[in-house]
C-alpha cells in the first residue's frame, strides 16, 4: 500500500502528464490502476510498444511490453465510458518537470518581473518584492489575483495560473515618497496653479489657462488641441523649459515660472505638404491633403497605424500627387467602415423589451468588441441592482458602478480597451462593486436612462448627464447606498487614465468603508437590541405556556376527581337503592313466641358494632345474608364468619335452612371483608 504522502506525489505527476486538471476525476483513473503512476497514464494516453510519452520537456518513458500470458488483464470499472490498455507490472517514476510562471509587478513607477516555481507560495513573492522594492511585506498587498485576495500560505500551483500574470502592489498603509526638502517643495509646488498665457501663432489669439501643479505637460496639449483644433503630434511649441523633456512630467516639475508662464504653440508643417509644396502640386490637393491630416491625424491614437492598415510605406505615399489622393480615399474609406459598423452593432438596442436582455446583448457585444478580460456586468434591471448592492446585510453591501457607453465618442475606444478592461481594473470592479452598464448612443436608451436617473438619483444628477457633451463619455458613475437615497459619490470621465481610475475607484472605495463600517455597528446594535427582545418575548412565551400548562394539569386533576365523585355517588346510591329493595323484600321478623322454631342470630360488624335478629329456622341462609346486605354490608364485600367451629358461612349454600347449616337456635356470627 502506498502511503498518502507518495499518492500526493503520484497524483501531482499524473496531472501534469496528462494535463487532466479534475482531481476527482485523476485519481478514479489512478485507483483503478492500483495506483500504478505508468499503468494509468498508458490507460489515458495511447501509445505503443511500451513507450509512455511525457508531454513535459519532451522526455520518453520506455518500458517492457506487456505479455498478457504472465500478466491477467484487471477487471474493468463497472462505470466506465474508456476502454484501458493492459498496463505494464513495472512500476516506473515520472519526473515532472517544475512549471515556472511570470509575473509583471507593478509598484508605482517600477515595474518589476518575477520568475517562480508554481510549488512556491504567495509569500515568497512578497519577500522577493521586499528586497526589489524596500516595503516591507506586512505593509504590502498584492492585487491582481483573479481569483480574489489570496493567503500569503497559498501554493501558487492552487491558483491554476497562466504562464504569464499581472499583478499590482498596493501600500495603502504607506505615504506618498518624500525623502528631504526637494521633496517637500516639490510637493508644495504640486498644489500650486500656474497660469500658462499660450498664444497660437497662426490666428494670434491668447488663451489664459489654469492648470494645477499636477497636471501633466500632456494634458496641456490635449486642452490646447480641445482649443485650436491641432492635434497633440502636429502641435510645434515655443517657450517650454529645457527640463521638459517628457509629457508625462508634471508641471511642477518642468520648471515653469510661477505663477505666469508664457507659451507659444503652431501647427506643424506635414512632410506630405512640403514636398507638394516644393512641386508646385494645386491648391485642391493641398486642400485634401491638409484635410486627411485633421480628421484622420489621431488615428494612432486609438491603435491604428496608417502605414500598416492600407500596406503602404510612408516613402511611396510621397512620390506622387496620385499616390496622395489614393491615400485620402482610402482612409476616408475606411474610417467610414468603421463609422458605419460601429452604429450598426449597437450595445444595447433601441427595442430592447427589458433590461436583463439589454444587458445580455451589451455584455455579449461588448466581448466581442474588447475580448473577455472585462468588469462583470450586473444582468438585470437598474432595480435588481441595487438590491443585489445596497439591500442585504451591511457586510456584504457594495459599491455600484454604472458605466454609461457612447459609440460616437472619440474616447469610448481607448477607454474601454486600455482602462476599463486592465486587469487591475477587472480584479478590484469585481471585488468591490457592482457593476451595471448601459449604452446612451441612441437617444431612446439615452431618455430610457434619464427617466431611470431621475427616479432613483433625482433631477439634478439627470440633469448633469442630460448637459454632458458627447466627446466626454464615457462616464462611470460611482453610487453609495444610504439609510433614505442613493448618493453619487463620483462621477468619472473617460479622459482618463488607468492609475487615476484606480485611484478614484479607491478613494471611493475609502468613503464606502468608513460609511459601512458605521452601518455595519448599527446593524450589529439593533441585532443585539432584537436579540434580547426576541429572548424576553421568548422567556415570556415559555412562562405562558408553563402557566397554561399548570392551569391545564390543575383543571384536569379537577375533572378527574369530579369524575371519581361522581363514580362513588352513583355508587352509593346504586348501593343505598340495593340496600332498600333488599330491605323491603325481608320477611318480618318473628317474635319470640311463636309456633314454628325461632333461631337468634347476633352479627358483630367490622367496627365492633352489633346486629341482632330473630329468623325462622326454615328460612334460606339467604335471607340472612340479605339482611346483613340491608345494613350495608353485601355479601360479595364481606364474608360471615362463625366462631366454634370457626367457618366461612358465606361459602355454604345460600338455599339450604338455618336449621339445615346449624344456626340454630342461636348463634353469633362476625363480618369481616374480603381481601
Amino acid at each position: 500500500m502506498t502511503s498518502n504522502m507518495d499518492r500526493e506525489m503520484i497524483l501531482a505527476d499524473f496531472q501534469a502528464c496528462t494535463g487532466i486538471e479534475n482531481i476527482d476525476e485523476a485519481i478514479t483513473l489512478l485507483e483503478q490502476n492500483n495506483w500504478d503512476l505508468v499503468a494509468a497514464i498508458n490507460g489515458v494516453i495511447p501509445q505503443e510498444n511500451g513507450i509512455l510519452q511525457s508531454d513535459y520537456g519532451g522526455e520518453t518513458i520506455s518500458g517492457p511490453a506487456f505479455d498478457p500470458a504472465s500478466h491477467p488483464a484487471p477487471a474493468p470499472a463497472p462505470s466506465s465510458s474508456s476502454a484501458f490498455r493492459p498496463v505494464m507490472p513495472s512500476r516506473q517514476i515520472v519526473e515532472r518537470q517544475p512549471r515556472m510562471l511570470d509575473f509583471r509587478v507593478e509598484y508605482r513607477d517600477r515595474n518589476v518581473d518575477v520568475v517562480l516555481e508554481d510549488s512556491c507560495t504567495v509569500g515568497e513573492i512578497k519577500q522577493i518584492l521586499e528586497n526589489e522594492l524596500q516595503i516591507p511585506v506586512s505593509k504590502m498587498l498584492l492585487k491582481g489575483w483573479k481569483t480574489g485576495d489570496v493567503e500569503d500560505s497559498t501554493v501558487l500551483k492552487s491558483l491554476h495560473l497562466p504562464k504569464n500574470n499581472s499583478l499590482y502592489v498596493l501600500t495603502p498603509d504607506l505615504p506618498p515618497p518624500s525623502s528631504s526638502s526637494h521633496s517637500g517643495a516639490l510637493q508644495e509646488s504640486l498644489n500650486q496653479n500656474f497660469m500658462l498665457i499660450i498664444t497660437h501663432r497662426e490666428v494670434q489669439r491668447e488663451y489664459n489657462l489654469n492648470f494645477s501643479g499636477s497636471s501633466t505637460i500632456q494634458e496641456v496639449k490635449r486642452n490646447v488641441y480641445d482649443l485650436t483644433s491641432i492635434p497633440v503630434r502636429h502641435q510645434l511649441w515655443e517657450g517650454w523649459p529645457t527640463s521638459a523633456t517628457d509629457d508625462s512630467m508634471c508641471l511642477a516639475e518642468s520648471g515653469l515660472s510661477y505663477p505666469c508662464h508664457r507659451l507659444t504653440v503652431g501647427r506643424r508643417s506635414s512632410p506630405a505638404q512640403t514636398q507638394e509644396q516644393s512641386e508646385e502640386q494645386s491648391t485642391d490637393v493641398h486642400m485634401v491633403s491638409d484635410s486627411d491630416g485633421d480628421d484622420f491625424e489621431d488615428a494612432s491614437e486609438f491603435g491604428v497605424d496608417d502605414g500598416e492598415v492600407f500596406g503602404m510605406a510612408s516613402s511611396a505615399l510621397r512620390k506622387s500627387p496620385m499616390n496622395v489622393m489614393w491615400f485620402v480615399f482610402c482612409v476616408y474609406l475606411f474610417w467610414f467602415f468603421v463609422f458605419v459598423f460601429s452604429f450598426v452593432c449597437f450595445l444595447v438596442p433601441e427595442n430592447a423589451e427589458n433590461e436583463g436582455d439589454a444587458l445580455l446583448q451589451f455584455t455579449a457585444e461588448f466581448s466581442s468588441r474588447y475580448g473577455d478580460c472585462h468588469p462583470v456586468f450586473f444582468i438585470g434591471s437598474l432595480e435588481a441592482a441595487f438590491q443585489e448592492a445596497f439591500y442585504v446585510k451591511a457586510r456584504d453591501r457594495k459599491l455600484l458602478a454604472i458605466y454609461l457607453h457612447h459609440d460616437e465618442s472619440v474616447l469610448t475606444n481607448v477607454f474601454c480597451s486600455q482602462m476599463l478592461c486592465a486587469e487591475s481594473i477587472v480584479s478590484y470592479l469585481s471585488q468591490n462593486f457592482i457593476t451595471w452598464a448601459w449604452d446612451l448612443t441612441k437617444d431612446a436608451n439615452r431618455a430610457r436612462f434619464l427617466t431611470m436617473c431621475n427616479r432613483h438619483f433625482g433631477s439634478v444628477v439627470a440633469q448633469t448627464i442630460r448637459t454632458q457633451k458627447t466627446d466626454q463619455f464615457p462616464l462611470f458613475l460611482i453610487i453609495m447606498g444610504k439609510r433614505s437615497s442613493n448618493e453619487v459619490l463620483n462621477v468619472i470621465q473617460g479622459n482618463t487614465t488607468v492609475d487615476e481610475l484606480m485611484m478614484r475607484l479607491m478613494a471611493a472605495m475609502e468613503i464606502f468603508t468608513a460609511q459601512q463600517q458605521e452601518d455595519i455597528k448599527d446593524e450589529d446594535e439593533r441585532e443585539a437590541r432584537e436579540n434580547v427582545k426576541r429572548e424576553q418575548d421568548e422567556a415570556y412565551r415559555l412562562s405562558l405556556e408553563a402557566d397554561r400548562a399548570k392551569r391545564e394539569a390543575h383543571e384536569r386533576e379537577m375533572a378527574e376527581q369530579f369524575r371519581l365523585e361522581q363514580i362513588r355517588k352513583e355508587q352509593e346510591e346504586e348501593r343505598e337503592a340495593i340496600r332498600l329493595s333488599l330491605e323491603q323484600a325481608l320477611p318480618p321478623e318473628p317474635k319470640e313466641e311463636n309456633a314454628e322454631p325461632v333461631s337468634k342470630l347476633r352479627i358483630r360488624t367490622p367496627s365492633g358494632e352489633f346486629l341482632e335478629r330473630r329468623f325462622l329456622a326454615s328460612n334460606k341462609l339467604q335471607i340472612v345474608f340479605d339482611f346483613v346486605a340491608s345494613k350495608g354490608f353485601p355479601w360479595d364485600e364481606f364474608k360471615l364468619l362463625s366462631t366454634f367451629p370457626r367457618r366461612d358461612v358465606t361459602q355454604l349454600d345460600p338455599n339450604k335452612s338455618l336449621l339445615e347449616v346449624k344456626l340454630f337456635p342461636q348463634e353469633t356470627l362476625f363480618l369481616e371483608a374480603k381481601e
